[in-house]
């Protein structure tokens, strides 16, 4: 069956033309999403197939450059004040809210043709405040003590403490602005007839089917050479769960890109050590980018089994296994092996610490300490997964066995993991940890002894004073730098306490058409498509 997809692949990728194609494919960029996207409304944009159309649609504040830096968006500046409470952002005076053509005559007379105001910024992060809405994003407004309204093209956000990664919460989807009038117009339907002042708008949606954006001619923003973005007239966005068929589609040229890679093909197109093989070099490009996102086994600490709670046992875990191999052999180099901290490259303090390497002498020795100070001749651990990571747990399994330690593997629906997880019914769990926003602290939060489950996120119920002292003090500090180096020291903490394992830091990889040009990625893996143009 391999060979047979391979050998469909190599004669589609050979083609050199597509009868299906006219005269404007050039001005649409193509894309498949697995899953429906189920709303319009930034409000919901809690995950990537609601984010990445809430991207073209929608703009906040600020946004992120493709080195995670805060950067303009509608704001043109900000000031923080000196006891880091007060923000105050300075608006662009020409940006207009994109009204679909095709809006009915009592919604065109509802819903006026403007410009951004202060206001709209005002009301759209308060109403993420609202109960009735019950939006997943309501948290990135709990810090916030109220918004003043200075004039129509200022306003200064106040919060209740201090928290330096304020502005990365404001650059989150979440924080895009919406038309006011549209919302009281539309109400709940509003989730299917959007108004943003992105730089595109919804042409039509057919819910499991298919979307299309168009462009929105009067986007705020120029290129360098003074052009009026975006370069697209249109986006086409298709719902086939199928990813096998979504690759056809892509090979054949009816999709301009696919995100990620799955294991039916991937052997297909990588090679071993993750390199995009010859034969579809000269049609594809591929890209591969940080992401932040830590693979991670995390040891519950509260345990009653001794082998969890022994710092040299965790230690010997850390360092018992080849990461390197592991990353080469099962995920074709799609990864980077986590020898470094917690924290994930990509961000500041990401890749500071040195973390754990195979050694597996070391942790043979450290094995025997346990066993000697403990009375176990036979310590044991049971690793619970779901399906998709089974291979990684298995390969642990076998390479623990060499260095004395007696490992089983559970496989877990992902949903009933993270519910037996959270009620710390697991000792030893394989978890990851997706960034929010782009700020270590979002990392290092996972350790903060007032974050224990279930109440919070700390699922290993680490706890260490020196640590919490950092973590607080961090939060009072305006310094980038300063906060830097704490987070490196609370880092090193996590590292020499080994309350997890970390597996790997994940990688977005994206296969894109060669006729697509100047599209790029960060390590949110955000979908951008201002700036893009095809050939």
């Amino acid at each position: 069956m391999k060979n047979a997809l391979g050998f469909l692949l190599l004669l589609l990728l050979c083609a050199c033309t597509d009868s299906r194609k006219n005269a404007n494919d050039t001005a649409i960029f193509r894309y498949n999403e697995h899953a429906n996207v189920t709303s319009l409304d930034p409000a919901f944009a809690k995950d990537q197939r609601n984010i990445w159309v809430c991207n073209l649609l929608y703009n906040g504040l600020v946004k992120l450059d493709i080195d995670l830096e805060v950067v303009s968006d509608i704001a043109t500046r900000w000031q923080v004040s000196s006891s880091a409470l007060e923000y105050t952002f300075y608006l662009k005076k020409d940006v207009q809210f994109a009204h679909s053509p095709d809006l009915s005559a009592a919604a065109r007379q509802a819903i006026p043709v403007r410009t951004l105001n202060a206001h709209d910024i005002k009301y759209s992060l308060e109403r993420l405040q609202s109960k009735e809405l019950a939006s997943p994003g309501s948290w990135i407004m709990d810090k916030v003590a109220h918004i003043t309204i200075v004039d129509d093209l200022t306003l200064t956000i106040t919060l209740r403490e201090p928290f330096p990664a304020f502005l990365g919460l404001l650059s989150m989807k979440y924080a895009s602005v919406v038309q006011p009038e549209a919302v009281a117009y539309f109400k709940n339907d509003f989730r299917s007839n959007p108004v943003g002042t992105g730089p595109f708008y919804l042409k039509r949606w057919n819910e499991n089917q298919k979307m299309v954006l168009r462009k929105n001619n009067s986007y705020f923003e120029n290129d360098e050479q003074g052009t009026k973005l975006p370069y697209l007239e249109a986006v086409a966005i298709t719902f086939k769960n199928d990813k096998q068929s979504e690759f056809l589609e892509f090979a054949q040229g009816n999709l301009d890109f696919i995100n990620a890679i799955d294991p039916s093909y991937k052997d297909e197109l990588l090679t071993t050590n993750g390199d995009l093989k010859p034969a579809y070099q000269r049609t594809v490009t591929m890209v591969k980018a940080p992401f932040l996102n830590t693979e991670y086994l995390g040891i519950y600490l509260d345990s009653k089994q001794p082998e969890y709670r022994n710092k040299n046992l965790r230690k010997a875990i850390n360092m018992g296994f080849d990461r390197v191999k592991m990353i080469k052999y099962l995920r074709n180099n799609i990864g980077v092996p986590a020898t470094s901290g917690f924290i994930p490259a990509g961000l500041p303090a990401g890749g500071v610490v040195k973390g754990y390497e195979y050694d597996m002498n070391a942790a043979r020795k450290l094995v025997a300490i346990y066993k000697k100070e403990s009375g176990d001749t036979n310590p044991e651990i049971n690793i619970v997964t779901s399906a998709n990571y089974l291979d990684l747990c298995e390969f642990m399994q076998k390479e623990l066995e060499k260095i004395g330690i007696t490992a089983t593997v559970e496989v877990m629906p992902p949903s009933t993991l993270r519910q037996e997880r959270n009620k710390g019914n697991l000792n030893m769990f394989r978890a990851s940890w997706i960034a929010d926003y782009p700020d270590a602290e979002n990392y290092l939060s996972l350790f903060y002894s007032k974050n224990k489950a279930p109440v919070g996120s700390n699922y290993t119920h680490f706890s260490n004073a020196t640590f919490d002292t950092y973590y607080e003090r961090a939060l009072t500090l305006t310094s980038a730098q300063d906060r830097k180096a704490l987070y490196v020291k609370m880092d090193s903490i996590i590292i020499n306490d080994a309350p997890v394992v970390p597996l790997y830091y994940d990688e977005s990889v994206r296969f894109i058409n060669k006729k697509v040009k100047g599209m790029e990625t960060n390590a949110v893996n955000m979908l951008d498509l201002t700036r893009v143009q095809k050939n």
